[in-house]
């Protein structure tokens, strides 16, 4: 596997994969050292056209943690300002020689367009309403931590489908790893056709009770040209998770950011139901694994004894 650009090109046994790597890199994470000298040499470049805060921040951190030295570039401030393309800047950055390209872009498809310009690796953060393959994955790695095994589980994943490519990565690797998945929401905000992938669709929460997660997605008003629910007030009325409507044994599940009081109550954000900052977290030791996998192809064994600590994995700590 050279490249991570959606959840459809990977197979069962290549997630589970990285997410027992990725196990091993968050007990790395937990240690005073925290560095490993996997990457030694290596440069990983961020290249995001689109806000972040999340998933720019965890992936530079991962490549650090990796000890890969690391180029960060922003669309806003950057010669794209100035009318510079898609494929000049990335042949800019080339000069560099990274080993990695991480790439956010409001065009579906453009991750995969890099492929055919570069000798690096690329990593889909996000393409339009396309993929994002690392959130599922993460998302996975958290949920796999709380309950031991997607088999078999309910997932619900309710709010604005149509412009949500979490959504679109979500669905398909929960379902690879076992589960039941439904995605509910306004007729408006639920693709056509989205049953093809292998979920349900609902239109009201009514049977949300059947659900052991729900996960929540924002508004994506950025995306939207036209209105799509007759207002905030109503879609919160009608979609939001609040503690009224969640049951005991439920969790609940949002990629950020949160709009509190739309589409999830503060008191569920808070709640011990809520796996959102164990999501935050989950991204750091997955995107090091993923990293890792496609840097190395998965080559290094688990290091000698590291003090009271235990083994480190990959090496000795940098």
């Amino acid at each position: 596997m050279k490249h991570l650009l959606s959840i459809d090109d990977l197979e069962r046994e290549q997630v589970e994969t990285i997410l027992e790597r990725a196990e091993s890199f968050a007990e790395v994470t937990r240690r005073d050292i925290k560095k490993v000298p996997a990457l030694r040499g290596r440069t990983v470049a961020t290249l995001f056209y689109e806000s972040s805060t999340r998933t720019s921040s965890s992936f530079e951190l991962a490549a650090k943690r990796l000890s890969a030295d690391v180029i960060s570039v922003k669309a806003s401030g950057s010669s794209v300002d100035k009318g510079e393309s898609l494929k000049d800047t990335v042949e800019t950055l080339s000069a560099y020689e990274p080993a990695a390209i991480v790439i956010r872009h409001p065009d579906a498809g453009s991750a995969r367009m890099l492929t055919d310009w570069v000798e690096a690796s690329v990593i889909n953060a996000g393409d339009g309403m396309h993929q994002h393959p690392s959130q599922a994955l993460l998302d996975v790695f958290a949920l796999k931590n709380r309950l031991g095994s997607l088999e078999g589980k309910r997932i619900w994943i309710v709010g604005d489908v149509l412009h949500s490519r979490v959504a679109r990565s979500n669905i398909q690797a929960f379902i690879l790893m076992g589960a039941e998945v439904t995605v509910c929401g306004p007729p408006t905000l639920i693709p056509r056709g989205i049953e093809t992938a292998g979920c349900e669709v609902r239109y009201s929460l009514d049977e949300v009770d059947g659900a052991d997660v729900i996960y929540l997605l924002r508004m994506q008003r950025e995306r939207m040209g036209e209105n799509f629910v007759p207002s905030i007030r109503e879609y919160a009325r009608l979609f939001q998770i609040n503690s009224r409507r969640l049951g005991p044994r439920q969790l609940v599940m949002h990629p950020g950011p949160v709009n509190r009081g739309v589409e999830i109550s503060s008191d569920v954000i808070d709640s011990d139901q809520s796996l959102i900052a164990e999501q935050v977290s989950s991204g750091l030791a997955v995107r090091m694994a993923i990293l890792y996998e496609l840097l190395t192809g998965g080559s290094g064994a688990t290091g000698a004894e590291a003090g009271s600590d235990g083994p480190v994995p990959i090496g000795e700590p940098a």
